[in-house]
């Protein structure tokens, strides 16, 4: 090892790959980070299509006053709430658990995951909505044949966005997750600090191998997709 590192390697190889690929923990924490993602993705994405839906097509009452709040909620940091979210699922029997952090990770996302599909729903047609109504349309019709083709790209750019946040997280899994066995990736990085030292070269090799699902979906959509907008992300 060399006292004083350099940017640019000397041997290339890929001893520390292999390590982190043939360590039974990667593939278990592979796994979790992989369900838990995904249930949270299809959740806040499709409650957020439905509760846009409700804001941005129907005059609901007091519907600025739900979004206001909805942005206010947005704006507290994940930490704030851990705590309280901590307390609540431990009582309902929630924590160490896929359903409990992916309902966790819904709370974290959602209010985002709303405001950014509203800006695409204030884009539909009016004129168009009316007149599949008087054609006799029904509301679940209107919603799956007409709303959902328009607004497919702000859903795909919402479950993107999803996805990185979800996918990146550790404080939250951190604190929910208890047994090993459950540990999503990010968690799992954090076992290469030890009180003996840091092994940094599978712990940037698992890195890298942590960040490819994020850019490979993220660069898929956005070639097989280029009309998506990812506000969200570019900035």
């Amino acid at each position: 090892m060399e006292s004083s590192p350099s940017l640019f390697t000397k041997h290339l190889s890929v001893e520390n790959f292999m390590r982190v690929l043939s360590n039974p923990r990667f593939a278990i924490c592979l796994k979790n980070s992989v369900i838990v993602v995904a249930i949270a993705v299809v959740l806040s994405t499709a409650v957020s299509f439905l509760a846009c839906s409700a804001l941005v097509l129907y005059r609901l009452p007091h519907r600025r006053i739900l979004l206001f709040v909805i942005l206010v909620i947005q704006m507290i940091p994940a930490s704030v709430i851990l705590i309280p979210q901590f307390i609540i699922f431990n009582r309902l029997g929630l924590l160490d658990s896929y359903a409990g952090l992916s309902i966790a990770y819904v709370a974290l996302t959602l209010p985002f995951s709303i405001w950014n599909l509203k800006g695409f729903f204030g884009l539909l047609p009016k004129v168009l909505i009316e007149s599949a109504r008087v054609e006799g349309a029904s509301e679940w019709q209107i919603l799956t044949q007409i709303v959902f083709p328009l607004v497919s790209p702000g859903i795909i750019s919402t479950a993107v966005v999803t996805f990185i946040n979800a996918w990146n997280d550790y404080l939250i899994a951190y604190t929910f997750m208890k047994s090993q066995a459950n540990y999503t990736l990010p968690v799992w990085l954090a076992s290469f600090t030890t009180p003996t030292g840091v092994d940094f070269g599978a712990q940037m090799a698992a890195s890298v191998l942590f960040a490819c699902p994020v850019v490979i979906f993220f660069t898929t959509v956005r070639i097989a997709l280029p009309q998506v907008s990812f506000a969200g992300v570019e900035k």
